[in-house]
């Protein structure tokens, strides 16, 4: 293991602590005291602690064992290592740690409550760890059966979260989804990150313009693939470039315009890009650098 790969490791399980300490601080400082439940297995624990006095620590780890078996024989044994070592930390951090009660409005609870379990959850997952078992159930359900793990996660928590309404209170079960949405809402954001990528394929006969004008105006790269339209086996083909790029949603609005500007008859494609690495999307291109690729051959 070379120092690079120590480095890698290492900054893993620091960034996977941090989101464990977030999600403590959440359950510890704003849920636990309020008797509001998350969704997943930790609203399970939340849920049992509501009607027996066992400590949340010991309910934690309890109802992860059998999703971490599943996990065992359905995902990464290197993954459930460290969703194991995540868990006992979580479980050991709620068990020491002791917060005044930071605020009684019920809204500020479920809004902070989830922030902060949302987050946690979100960098544990980022660096290959899994703090809550529902996502292993998805996991597993999805490949046995094709059912979306967003589908299965959500069954999971509606049930949950009607088995609250009656065990407890229909306030507190409302209360609580609030508190899963933003708990789910900022997952995504964190493992997702915060910029919001649009993907756009542009066929038209007008191409050599429009890459042009999309480089020097926007700045982003650009892929090019060679086509051809015609009609019928003997139809009339014709050879141009379809342009790929990938761009902020920000600038989705500046893109049509350019393309509209030199072409109103342009075929447009645009679908969500969830995560881009590497090449020049993220940066734009001085004009230097647009000269030498637009010289290309």
């Amino acid at each position: 293991m070379n120092i690079k790969n120590i480095i890698e490791y290492f900054s893993e399980y620091f960034q996977t602590f941090i989101g464990i300490l977030l999600a403590s601080i959440g359950l510890k400082a704003f849920l636990l005291p309020n008797g509001f439940l998350d969704g997943g297995v930790t609203g399970i624990a939340l849920l049992v602690k509501t009607q027996v006095d066992i400590n949340i620590s010991y309910l934690l780890i309890l109802f992860s064992i059998p999703f971490l078996i599943l996990g065992f024989f359905t995902v990464s044994k290197r993954i459930v290592i460290k969703s194991i070592v995540s868990i006992l930390t979580l479980a050991l951090f709620i068990h020491l740690e002791n917060f005044q009660t930071i605020t009684n409005d019920k809204l500020l609870i479920s809004i902070f409550g989830g922030l902060l379990v949302g987050a946690g959850i979100g960098i544990a997952i980022r660096n290959g760890s899994v703090l809550d078992g529902s996502e292993i159930l998805g996991i597993y359900l999805n490949d046995k059966y094709g059912i979306s793990i967003g589908k299965i996660v959500l069954v999971f928590n509606v049930i949950l979260f009607s088995i609250t309404a009656f065990v407890i209170s229909t306030e507190i079960a409302l209360y609580s989804i609030l508190t899963y949405i933003i708990a789910a809402k900022v997952t995504d954001t964190v493992i997702e990150g915060f910029e919001d990528f649009i993907g756009i394929t542009i066929v038209s006969k007008k191409y050599d313009l429009i890459k042009i004008a999309i480089i020097e105006e926007l700045g982003v790269g650009l892929t090019i693939y060679k086509g051809s339209s015609g009609f019928g086996s003997n139809g009339v083909v014709e050879n141009f470039d379809i342009i790929h790029s990938v761009i902020n949603r920000i600038d989705i609005k500046k893109m049509y315009r350019v393309i509209h500007d030199l072409d109103k008859e342009a075929f447009i494609l645009e679908f969500d890009v969830n995560n881009v690495k590497g090449g020049v999307l993220r940066h734009y291109l001085n004009k230097k650098k647009n000269t030498k690729f637009l010289n290309l051959k």
